[in-house]
């Protein structure tokens, strides 16, 4: 099985690296409306995203990995079963 990290376990307790990336305009506007409307720095808005988006990858790759040992189907085998189940 792969390792697994727990990426909301880091947090800005640690010293913070300054990055700087390139936001489409209206992204930009958006963001900066929403850390305005929650009282939340743009930072705290996406490091919460960045985690959310990473766990969900974490969560996708165990999905797989405990997967991994199933049996394949083809595509068209398995169009096969549906019509032969009727449901196609």
């Amino acid at each position: 099985m792969p390792k697994r990290y727990d990426v909301q376990a880091f947090s800005m307790s640690t010293e913070a690296v300054r990055s700087t990336v390139y936001l489409d305009p209206a992204l930009h506007q958006a963001l900066r409306l929403k850390a305005a409307a929650t009282r939340r720095s743009m930072s705290e808005i996406i490091n919460q995203a960045i985690r959310a988006a990473l766990s969900e990858d974490e969560e996708d790759l165990a999905a797989f990995a405990d997967r991994a040992a199933e049996p394949t189907v083809s595509y068209e085998a398995f169009l096969a079963q549906l019509k032969a189940d009727g449901i196609l």
